[in-house]
């Protein structure tokens, strides 16, 4: 190194000099990909706000169907009023209940599964004691509804009366709903059941029309449609 260059023992160094005589190489790319499936063109800031907004619209989507993955849980609840007895519950993972009331070997299921649990609770000579079963007013499906048929099935089973339509209802709102008398039932202790129970709005309206006319009312559901 020529003389002109030395500054002396311990003189600072000019940093500015040795990074300019410094050089990186390239990689030949624009920019790093790092979306999944690689090779796919980024999206733009806008097209991510959308996708992100249309997820957090899933994720907090109350119309969202309910499912079950019929782990038995046998509970008493109380909900708008009523005690009712309930043998599942619902579930973040499992069937639809579309796809359940749509599956006709369900009715058997539920019955199969719903009338052990009513013979520990009311005893298994409920032919003998004036106790029959009924089931809330067909809204949606006016004929056979999954719920008649279930209620059916358990009145068979149990050597009981099953009354079909105990009771009417002229709208489809479930919340303040009002029932009308259809056919009182002759025996006194009624088991009401329902398929799936989510406010108890349905079960007290039962129970405000047959238990003013003397009916001893004892409230059976397969799901309990709340977590």
């Amino acid at each position: 190194m020529p003389d002109s260059h030395l500054q002396g023992e311990g003189a600072p160094v000019d940093m500015g000099e040795v990074l300019r005589d410094i050089t990186f190489p390239t990689t030949g790319l624009s920019s790093l990909d790092l979306s999944i499936g690689g090779g796919v063109a980024p999206q733009s800031r806008a097209q991510q706000k959308d996708l992100f907004a249309v997820q957090q619209r899933k994720a907090w989507d109350k119309s969202t169907e309910a499912r079950c993955d019929f782990t038995y849980k046998l509970r008493l609840t109380r909900r708008s009023n009523v005690n009712f007895i309930y043998i599942w519950q619902k579930s973040v993972y499992g069937r639809t209940l579309t796809d359940i009331k749509g599956d006709p070997d369900m009715v058997q299921f539920f019955a199969d599964s719903i009338v052990p649990v009513i013979r520990e609770m009311l005893g298994y000579n409920l032919k003998e004691g004036n106790w029959c079963i009924c089931t809330s007013p067909k809204r949606r499906h006016k004929v056979r509804n999954f719920a008649t048929l279930i209620s059916e099935e358990i009145g068979r089973q149990l050597e009981i009366p099953f009354y079909e339509d105990v009771a009417f209802c002229h709208t489809r709102q479930r919340v303040n709903a009002v029932f009308e008398l259809n056919r009182l039932p002759d025996e006194p202790n009624v088991i009401v059941f329902d398929d799936f129970v989510t406010t108890g709005q349905t079960l007290l309206a039962m129970k405000k029309l047959l238990q003013p006319l003397g009916r001893n009312l004892v409230f059976f559901t397969g799901i309990n449609n709340k977590l």
